[in-house]
């Protein structure tokens, strides 16, 4: 079983694509010996199905295949978001440099040439696989970076609105205690209210709206969400 499998526990699927299928037997028996698990597809199009719904933690991809070609496959791997993030090596006889900038330029993690070298063929699957297994985990930092900022940004947009909210209702509380109720102080106080309840809703509307967050040094280690156009601070109290 392969190092990196061991270190894991996990078993790694790799799909298997090549229209030669004395090509897709000796890679599997190899793989599975190697204590992978595979998938196998003979053509283009079947690729592009498999790898959309069984998800492999990598692609082995022929180039030279009818229909579909291997540049053709994985452009569109590529440019899927279902699986873009699937490490794809070219399995190859055409070892030019054209070619091979061809390939990379698709998208392709590696290339593998043909005829297969074992040990080449392993260290090169397991590189790939730990490239991915490294995105993922920036990915994920990326995700939960990105919602402690959220959270502190909503924090810190939504302290002074709230603040000026809870304060108005306690001053139009005490003044409805009054003899003399003032109608103006109570009107102030609802515009306040109203103010603040506008900004709250102003940053609903732009936290929603941003697409791709920019994150910014806040105090103390804390990241904020970089709200590009401030919200503009209404009413004093």
């Amino acid at each position: 079983m392969a190092a990196n499998q061991k270190k894991t526990g996990k078993t790694y699927k790799i799909l298997i694509v090549d229209d030669q299928s004395s090509n897709v037997l000796f890679l599997e028996k190899k793989l599975i010996r190697s204590g992978y698990s595979t998938i196998t597809a003979f053509d283009g199009n079947t690729a592009l199905e498999l790898a959309r719904s069984e998800k492999p933690d990598l692609i082995l991809l022929d180039i030279m295949m009818p229909g579909l070609s291997g540049y053709e496959v994985c452009e569109k791997l590529v440019a899927s978001n279902e699986t873009k993030n699937i490490p794809i090596i070219l399995v190859t006889a055409l070892i030019s440099s054209s070619d091979l900038e061809k390939g990379l330029n698709a998208g392709a993690y590696d290339y593998i040439k043909k005829p297969f070298d074992n040990v080449e063929l392993l260290a090169r699957i397991n590189s790939a696989l730990r490239f991915s297994e490294y995105n993922k985990l920036m990915r994920e930092a990326e995700k939960i970076n990105t919602y402690a900022a959220t959270v502190v940004t909503t924090n810190h947009e939504l302290k002074q609105p709230l603040t000026l909210i809870n304060l108005s209702i306690s001053a139009i509380r005490r003044e409805t205690t009054k003899e003399n109720v003032s109608t103006d102080s109570i009107l102030k106080r609802a515009e306040i209210i109203e103010n603040a309840t506008d900004q709250i809703i102003q940053l609903m509307d732009k936290l929603t709206s941003i697409k791709k967050p920019e994150i910014k040094d806040y105090v103390n280690d804390l990241k904020i969400i970089n709200l590009s156009d401030q919200i503009e601070r209404k009413g004093n109290y």
